[in-house]
This record gives structure tokens, C-alpha cells and sequence, in this order.
């Protein structure tokens, strides 16, 4: 456990060394049988998210502008960019202009939480944009998709929405049972002291698993195709930075800081997770492309987040004594 635990605070690292030893991976051993290991590897990196997720915070109030604006940002701006992007980057690409989209359309994760607490944010208001971009992101996924994608690749909206109930909504379920259930058997203080962080490293263990599984599929393209690694990463770094413009002048300009910080990271931090296991379980074998891009996303969003960290204080001045 303190290794995972490690993982969870380094990853930063932790990412780009299991890309690397999936790459090794992919070109030394066969690699079909790691399909198998997606769904299992979802609901391990979605379960622990929700055991330590507050749905009660929901109900509170006092930053409904914050709230608004985050999820205006999230379904009314950047999916219609990231379409727009992958419509002119892969004319003839289309399911890398798929994974361009599904990473824009599940908004936050829970290192949106923790992002927004490093950068002294208001962390109330950013768990509430984790738990409402997520349920937002679930239910509008399959339809933006069959709506924006639907001419240009097959897509099953049916298959789309029981695989968003198997990765989303049934970890949802089962990780707020045990919430209830901890909490009623050790009170809510041993539970925050004890419990709750015991479960973001099962939750980084499940990421880097399925980055794992997303780079030793894709080994042998990127070995004898290395300018595809190139065509990915420039419009992901257009998307992302396109993002944290966008959301930084809204926050500062609108939103007083602790809010500010927290939109930043619920409209910029993507659930890559549930973006994956979509690409990799409902768009059969040419789905790879997608799940290259979005496996790659996690890098830039992870060095992305963590340089903002250090930018924040500049941008929206220090957080109050």
C-alpha cells in the first residue's frame, strides 16, 4: 500500500515509466489477452473515486455561479472544440478524432478534488463539479457522440449507455454503499482519518493498468510509426491549453479565487479513466487509435495540472492567511 501510495503522489512519473513499460511490453509478448483485464481494471480505478465521493455536498449552496459556469464550459464549449479540432486534425482519422472527443466530454476526476486542495482552491465547491460533471458527463456521453460522431463511425447508443452504467453508475452505487456502511460502523472522523485514504492508491492502481493495457496494444504502430505519437500529442496540447485559458479568464474575471481555482480544474481535468474503458470496450478493434490519444491524454493533463499548481498563486495572487 505505500507504494501504491507513492504512485498516487508521484504521478507525474508513475505514468510515463508503466507507458514505457507497456510499450516494452507490447513489443516482447503477446498482448490480445490484456483485453480481458479492461473492465476489471475500470471498476477497480472507478470504485475507490466514489467510496470517497460526498453526494451530500451537492445540496449545499453558496457558489452556484462557480457551478454554473463549470458546467457550461464542460458540455457547451469544450466538446464542440475538441470536435471542431479533431474534425480538421484527422480528416481521415476518424477514431482518433474519437478519442479527441470522448476526452472532453467526461469531465472532472477525483485528482480534480485534489488538485484544487494543493492549489488552496475552494475544495467544497470543487467536489461538488466532480460529482456533478460526472453524472452530467455520463448521461450526455452517448448521445453527444451519436449526435457528433454518429455519421462518420458506427456508433451503438444502446452498447454506449450499458457500458457508462457498468463503469459509472454500478461503481457509483457499490462505492456509496460503502461509504454508508464504514461511516455507521466507525463514525465519520475514523472514517475521513483512517478509511478514506486508503482507497485513492487502489484508485491509481487501476489507472496505471489501464494505461498499462491502452500502450502494450498500441506497441508495434508506435515502434514502426513514431510521427503518429507527434500527430496525437499537438492537438491534445491545443485542447488543453485552449482549456486552461479559457477557464483561467472566466475564473478571474468572475469568480472570486478559492472558486476560481476550483473551475480551472473542473472544466481542465477530464475523467480519462471512463474516456478509455468507453474507447476500449463499445468500439470494437479499430477503437486502439482512440484509446492511444486518450492514454496519452494522462500525461499532459497530469504535468499540466501540476505546473499550474505552481502558476496559480501568480495568476489569482496568494490564498488568504
Amino acid at each position: 500500500m505505500r507504494i501504491l501510495a507513492a504512485m498516487t503522489r508521484n504521478l507525474t512519473l508513475a505514468i510515463p515509466v508503466t507507458m514505457l513499460i507497456g510499450l516494452l511490453f507490447g513489443l516482447m509478448a503477446p498482448v490480445d489477452w490484456l483485453k480481458s483485464l479492461i473492465v476489471p481494471l475500470t471498476l477497480l480505478m472507478v470504485y475507490p473515486m466514489m467510496v470517497n465521493l460526498n453526494m451530500r455536498q451537492m445540496l449545499d449552496g453558496g457558489d452556484t455561479k462557480a457551478q454554473v459556469l463549470a458546467q457550461t464550459i464542460n458540455f457547451g464549449i469544450i466538446p464542440f472544440f475538441a470536435f471542431a479540432l479533431g474534425w480538421l486534425w484527422f480528416p481521415d482519422q476518424p477514431f482518433l478524432a474519437l478519442g479527441l472527443l470522448l476526452a472532453a466530454l467526461l469531465p472532472t476526476s477525483g485528482m480534480t478534488i485534489a488538485w484544487t486542495g494543493f492549489a488552496k482552491g475552494n475544495v467544497a465547491a470543487a467536489v461538488k463539479m466532480t460529482v456533478v460533471g460526472l453524472i452530467l458527463g455520463s448521461l450526455a456521453t452517448p448521445f453527444y457522440v451519436q449526435w457528433l460522431m454518429g455519421a462518420t463511425i458506427p456508433v451503438d447508443l444502446v452498447a454506449v449507455l450499458v457500458q457508462i452504467a457498468l463503469v459509472v453508475f454500478l461503481p457509483m452505487l457499490a462505492g456509496q454503499a460503502t461509504r454508508h456502511v464504514l461511516i455507521g460502523r466507525y463514525g465519520p472522523q475514523r472514517f475521513r482519518d483512517v478509511w478514506a485514504p486508503r482507497f485513492p492508491p487502489l484508485s491509481t492502481l487501476g489507472v496505471l493498468g489501464i494505461v498499462f493495457v491502452a500502450i502494450a496494444l498500441k506497441a508495434s504502430d508506435l515502434v514502426t510509426k513514431p510521427e503518429m505519437l507527434l500527430s496525437i500529442i499537438v492537438p491534445l496540447l491545443v485542447l488543453y491549453g485552449f482549456n486552461y485559458v479559457l477557464s483561467t479568464v472566466v475564473g478571474k474575471v468572475l469568480l472570486p479565487r478559492g472558486e476560481a481555482i476550483a473551475l480551472v480544474y473542473g472544466t481542465v481535468m477530464r475523467n480519462l479513466s471512463i474516456a478509455l474503458a468507453l474507447a476500449m470496450n463499445v468500439f470494437g478493434e479499430a477503437s486502439a487509435d482512440a484509446a492511444l490519444l486518450i492514454a496519452i491524454a494522462y500525461i499532459i493533463q497530469v504535468q499540466s495540472a501540476a505546473w499550474y499548481v505552481k502558476l496559480g498563486n501568480r495568476i489569482f495572487g496568494p490564498p488568504p492567511a
